[in-house]
């Protein structure tokens, strides 16, 4: 399920017109995963990153959905510290897979393609992973409802492919209202809680519940990660051709102003 928060310009409302209707755990997903990525044609937001110990990332990021389909298009231009400052990741997502996804060092002038079996590893040395930033694709996982209570659905995620990714299964708690993902917890290969993902704050913009803080904790280690989300923006009119390897090297004005 594509539900882990990094991108606040992803989240966006669904209104739960099947109110009073029963709803099974693959439609639920769905549901949480047009609410979480796909508000709006097209997005943009500021975001700073804390970490636990003291560091900092500071860094802007565009999304455009295709005019067609459920696939998407994500940049990522990091602005602060010095250390990343230039830095770019570019993600083409596409429905059942198979996404391609660009890491631009300034330092070795190095444009680097990331491999499908490092999407789960450290996002510029933060708690988030590079899998985070598009999220996660819903036919990767079987999932099951496992509680109903008044305000959420509860859904067990269980990879279908046990060998690719770190964790057993997680699960998620989805808003009944928005279908917001509001929290994950992913537990380890023994079963233990390993990770904990949370929609922390939530505010509406331009008509959306938009997520303007997220944090991230890996229990194992136990560290932290905080995202602030500022200057979201949807429905913006951004070009297609921004989101090509062509501007890893030279950044759009769309993030560097």
């Amino acid at each position: 399920m594509r539900i882990v928060l990094i991108t606040g310009l992803a989240i966006g409302s669904l209104a739960a017109s099947v109110m009073g209707q029963e709803l099974d755990a693959n439609a639920i997903v769905e549901k949480a995963n047009r609410a979480s990525y796909y508000a709006g044609k097209d997005g943009s937001a500021k975001v700073k990153m804390v970490m636990s110990d003291g560091r900092t990332r500071e860094f802007a990021i565009l999304r455009r959905n295709a005019d067609e389909g459920m696939g998407q298009k994500f940049y990522v231009y990091f602005t602060a510290p010095a250390d990343v400052r230039k830095m770019a990741y570019l993600v083409h997502k596409r429905p059942g897979g198979n996404d391609d996804r660009w890491l631009f060092l300034p330092a070795l002038n190095l444009v680097k393609r990331i491999a499908p079996g490092d999407k789960r590893t450290s996002f510029v040395g933060s708690d988030f992973l590079y899998e985070d930033v598009s999220g996660r694709g819903l036919e990767e996982d079987t999932h099951e409802l496992v509680e109903t209570t008044e305000t959420q659905y509860v859904i067990k995620n269980t990879p279908k492919d046990p060998g690719s990714v770190e964790f057993s299964s997680y699960t998620v708690w989805i808003d009944k209202e928005s279908f917001l993902p509001r929290k994950a917890e992913y537990l380890d290969k023994n079963g233990t809680l390993s990770r904990r993902v949370v929609a922390d704050k939530v505010e509406t913009v331009q008509g959306y519940p938009t997520v303007v803080e997220s944090y991230v904790e890996d229990l194992s280690a136990g560290t932290k990660t905080v995202n602030t989300f500022a200057d979201v923006k949807l429905d913006i009119g951004l070009k297609d051709r921004l989101f090509t390897e062509r501007f890893l090297r030279r950044p759009p004005r769309e993030v560097t102003r």
